[in-house]
């Protein structure tokens, strides 16, 4: 008799487990449909060797008179430009456009530089040694960096200028979206 007891409880422990597993389950699924939405980082470009990021709002879901827009959304002031969906816009396109900014310059570049390489180490004749190649590469590349200091400066110039202005817009937006939250939570104590 105690160990048909002993069974009896075992079986509603058991059974629950499985009601409180059952429960779990539904609440969270093992299977979304829905597309998971934060930017993902795709792998290095074989030129550049800058990782793209791919951005949970691909430029599809940007509204077209945004694309290629020859105006900066600043440049227009009007009543709703402090709305945060203005913010939200320009912040996701100035951080677009500072991210095609650095691959190209990047790509083009390292384009150049591994022609560049490429001429030099083919001019070598075809018997030269292992050294003679260094000596040739270690010239080629003093004056590879003399004679890119000056575009790289004024990449690295506007590549921070750009940056200065992204993390502004993004301070922006984020206190945009604190002010709302905090009206709803004033709104809803008000309210209660």
């Amino acid at each position: 008799m105690a160990s048909l007891l002993n069974i009896s409880h075992n079986f509603g422990t058991l059974s629950l487990a499985r009601q409180c597993c059952i429960s779990t389950l539904k609440t969270s699924r093992a299977l979304h449909v829905s597309q998971s939405r934060h930017d993902l980082v795709a792998p290095p470009d074989p030129v550049s060797h800058m990782r793209p990021i791919l951005y949970d709002n691909p430029p599809s879901q940007i509204p077209a008179q945004y694309l290629r827009h020859p105006y900066s959304l600043s440049e227009f002031k009007t009543e709703s430009s402090d709305n945060r969906c203005d913010h939200e816009l320009q912040f996701k396109l100035l951080r677009q456009q500072l991210d095609s900014l650095h691959q190209d310059f990047w790509l083009d570049s390292n384009t150049r530089f591994y022609s560049a390489k490429e001429v030099i180490l083919s001019s070598l004749p075809k018997n030269a040694t292992v050294r003679d190649k260094e000596e040739a590469l270690s010239v080629f590349l003093k004056q590879w960096v003399v004679q890119e200091n000056e575009r790289t400066d004024a990449y690295t110039a506007e590549w921070r200028s750009r940056n200065v202005e992204l993390i502004q817009m993004g301070a922006r937006v984020e206190y945009h979206r604190l002010k709302t939250r905090l009206a709803k939570f004033f709104k809803r104590q008000d309210a209660a």
